[in-house]
């Protein structure tokens, strides 16, 4: 426990010394009209089902994973906590699913990302619960599934393990942070210009704080990564993030 309580902490402190500015955008509750928040649900739940099976399996398999899960979702709750006002119903902040979704794959961030999300609606008045799935989708299932699959294809071409994290905690956010402006663009075009004007001024303006946001969460991702690979490296090794000899797949 010792060693899981000086990981915590030197996380945590990290976020300190870490711009406060923040990143990937919560739409705030009641912002989105009730049909694009039924329709958001309807598309995330296949993937949140997936990701409780895939959850049962990996904790059935290993029960030790449990506390690397855990530490994976606490990590998304305290960088997503995180806020600015950023556009008129939504706000800017890391969202810190790059790391789970490298440890465990997109479909398990999915459900602990859900999970993270409905807690900062209920607890933080951060989001909504008629935008739970909305959010869900952007920040749970386009940001892990991009940062998931940039990891593995960097490391399948033979890059450094550093870089391919760095990548998939960035561009994921980014992802994430595009998403958004397209779910808001399409609730809310423009009357001259439409969907794609409404698109370019919701990215614009996300851009200025989302781009510095993501490199800084990558540079912290891949600083977390090094600490894992000290402390747990034998999870790692299970869940094909590290070799058997320790190095970077």
């Amino acid at each position: 426990m010792k060693k899981w309580k000086w990981v915590l902490f030197t996380a945590f402190a990290l976020l300190l010394i870490a711009p406060e500015i923040a990143y990937s955008m919560h739409i705030m509750e009641g912002f989105l009209p009730l049909k694009w928040c039924i329709i958001w649900d309807i598309a995330s739940l296949p993937f949140v089902v997936v990701g409780l099976i895939a959850i049962n399996k990996k904790v059935k398999e290993n029960p030790k994973l449990k506390m690397l899960l855990g530490f994976a979702g606490a990590f998304a709750f305290v960088l997503s906590a995180l806020k600015i006002p950023s556009v008129t119903g939504s706000c800017s902040h890391p969202t810190g699913v790059g790391l789970g979704a490298i440890l465990f794959g997109p479909f398990v961030m999915s459900v602990l990302g859900l999970i993270v999300l409905l807690f900062q609606a209920l607890l933080l008045a951060h989001g909504g619960i008629t935008t739970l799935g909305a959010n869900t989708f952007s920040m749970a299932i386009v940001g892990p599934i991009a940062s998931y699959y940039i990891f593995k294809g960097i490391k399948k071409a033979g890059g450094p393990n550093w870089l391919a994290v760095f990548l998939a905690a960035s561009i994921g956010d980014l992802l994430t942070y595009v998403t958004t402006s397209l779910q808001l663009a399409i609730a809310f075009p423009t009357e001259v210009g439409g969907f794609t004007a409404s698109f370019l001024k919701f990215m614009g303006i996300f851009a200025v704080t989302q781009v510095p946001l993501a490199i800084s969460e990558g540079l912290l991702t891949v600083l977390v990564i090094n600490m894992l690979t000290a402390y747990s490296k034998e999870e790692l090794i299970e869940l094909n993030v590290l070799e058997k000899e320790g190095k970077a797949v």
